[in-house]
């Protein structure tokens, strides 16, 4: 099991934070009461979860964001990863990650990934990318910090989840992602194929016994026809949504097997290159 600390959750809501030192003070999106979570309280929560990998709280800095506030926040999550590694109870069974931050800023990433990995942690989480920043920019900071990472430790790109992504993550040296995009997207009707997006709602779909992927051996594929999923979408059915987010996780995990056996099989480059022979990204629309 891998938890989240809450720090993106937080710094995310649109109703206001209030960043201090100690901590943040934040209200629920649900009912509007008041809470206050500190570095020490997130380290608590995650080993009460029996989390296997935890995060620490980091101060999620957005985009875009002058630099002066880029460099605060980074700052500050690195005082935040000292006290949570004070109140790190059970090593040995429960590893904490520290959170690299610095925005889009080169040498701010490269303060930051200097400071976190002072601590000798099991992992290092990239953090702060895949915010509203152009891919050329989180990819050029991705390679700022390879470097200064551990090469035998995880390198974790948190909040990133598209096919592209990962594939050119990888091919940058990053080992572990995590996202919420392969679900949100099956909920709206989207599905992943080695071709791009497949939006179920469009009514080119309505007649097709196609699956949504004929190189895709997952239940979904296997069973149910384009038409019908076009079907079980259009009529808000829920099942839909459901077969919708099986089939992405399922693709997701099948592309990131692949990737695997190219890295152990040394052709990495020469798989992100047939890959995107095939994938075709069309900035956010699907066919």
């Amino acid at each position: 099991i891998l938890t989240d600390s809450g720090g993106f959750q937080i710094f995310s809501l649109a109703k206001p934070k209030d960043i201090v030192e100690e901590g943040v003070h934040f209200r629920s999106h649900i009912d509007g009461s008041s809470h206050f979570l500190t570095p020490e309280k997130a380290v608590a929560i995650q080993e009460s979860l029996g989390s296997d990998i935890m995060m620490q709280l980091d101060e999620c800095t957005p985009w875009p964001a002058d630099e002066d506030y880029v460099r605060q926040s980074l700052e500050r999550t690195t005082r935040w990863l000292d006290r949570a590694v004070r109140v790190w109870n059970n090593p040995q069974k429960q590893s904490l990650f520290g959170i690299v931050q610095g925005g889009t800023v080169e040498q701010l990433r490269i303060q930051s990934v200097k400071e976190i990995t002072s601590f000798d942690l099991p992992g290092y989480g990239i953090g702060g990318l895949s915010v509203g920043e152009p891919a050329h920019l989180m990819y050029a900071m991705i390679e700022a910090i390879m470097p200064f990472l551990p090469t035998d430790k995880p390198r974790y790109l948190m909040g990133v989840g598209s096919p592209d992504y990962l594939v050119e993550g990888s091919v940058r040296g990053v080992d572990m992602f995590d996202c919420v995009f392969p679900t949100r997207i099956g909920r709206n009707g989207t599905a992943l194929t080695w071709s791009g997006r497949v939006n179920t709602r469009n009514a080119c779909h309505q007649r097709s016994n196609m699956p949504l992927d004929p190189d895709c051996d997952c239940y979904v594929c296997q069973n149910y026809t384009r038409a019908y999923l076009h079907h079980l979408i259009r009529c808000g059915e829920i099942l839909g949504l459901r077969l919708l987010s099986w089939h992405n996780l399922a693709f997701l995990m099948n592309l990131m097997g692949k990737i695997r056996e190219a890295i152990q099989e040394d052709r990495l480059l020469t798989f992100r290159n047939e890959f995107f022979d095939r994938y075709v990204v069309r900035s956010g629309k699907s066919i």
